[in-house]
């Protein structure tokens, strides 16, 4: 992972992950859980992630889980992407999430490890903030289920300790309509400018967007004003995109400037895949 040397841990339960955190982390071993590990060993090499102990939850049965039960999706956060898409539980995930790097990378990513990442883009959260999911978290208090509007601030909010177990999601959501589509500067190559995910629920759209700022997001108000269907489309983009308050990202890939010119127009084929809608200029 890096020049560094580090211990290595891979327990076989949630209490003996938390009891091995508690104790490398009174040591001083600054210790990291890892469920994919691919970001982990990229930050490792550069000297971004330190640590003395890695603590491997993928051999956690409970994070393994990926099927229905009681009428809910329990998406186990050591799945891979790869796992995700081959299974096909929720279509919307599986496509989002298909996206994702390539074949051989998604292989290894799993989408805790996607969720809970450095990374600006995340793209695996998008569905789930889509579908009001809950959280699963252990530490040392013991497991709590907490909401994704609750716990999920421009990242997973975990304290000292903690890890995401499980992703909890509503059955009712899994076959709803929906759209997801990412766009690069060159459409097959390289990192993606935008990844909008699109979701219609009792006729209203949600929108998740990736790759505008530093962190992925839903925002209710620009839901709020993307469905008022007393304007036309073209007016409620511009009107949305003005209400947005969020850091401007800026790099390699594209300006603020230009990603929202990506957005607007990713709006625009939202609407026409879910409404039929076309924009109506003026």
């Amino acid at each position: 992972m890096s020049s560094n040397d580090f211990e290595y841990y891979r327990p076989s339960s949630i209490m003996e992950a938390v009891q091995l955190f508690e104790d490398l982390h009174s040591k001083g071993k600054n210790p990291i859980y890892y469920s994919g590990g691919t970001e982990i060993i990229t930050l490792g090499r550069l000297n971004v992630v330190k640590t003395g102990a890695v603590i491997d939850i993928k051999n956690i049965p409970d994070c393994q889980v990926l099927k229905i039960q009681q009428r809910l999706l329990i998406t186990g956060a050591a799945n891979t992407l790869t796992n995700i898409e081959e299974v096909n539980l929720f279509p919307l995930l599986s496509k989002t999430v298909s996206e994702i790097a390539d074949r051989t990378a998604r292989n290894k990513i799993t989408v805790g490890g996607n969720v809970c990442g450095q990374i600006f883009y995340r793209e695996a959260v998008l569905p789930f903030l889509l579908t009001d999911s809950q959280m699963v978290i252990a530490g040392r208090k013991g497991n709590k289920t907490v909401s994704i509007n609750q716990i999920f601030h421009q990242k997973l909010q975990l304290e000292n300790g903690e890890f995401l177990v499980q992703l909890v999601t509503d059955q009712n959501y899994l076959h709803q309509p929906f759209f997801t589509i990412k766009k690069r500067r060159q459409w097959n190559t390289g990192y993606p400018l935008i990844t909008v995910a699109a979701l219609k629920v009792d006729g209203i759209i949600r929108i998740a967007i990736s790759g505008l700022t530093t962190f992925p997001f839903r925002s209710q108000q620009m839901e709020e004003i993307l469905n008022n269907s007393g304007h036309s489309l073209d007016i409620r983009i511009d009107h949305a995109l003005d209400a947005l308050n969020v850091p401007p990202l800026d790099d390699s890939e594209g300006t603020f400037r230009y990603r929202l010119f990506v957005l607007k127009n990713t709006l625009r084929d939202v609407f026409y895949q879910l409404e039929g809608e076309e924009p109506n200029h003026g």
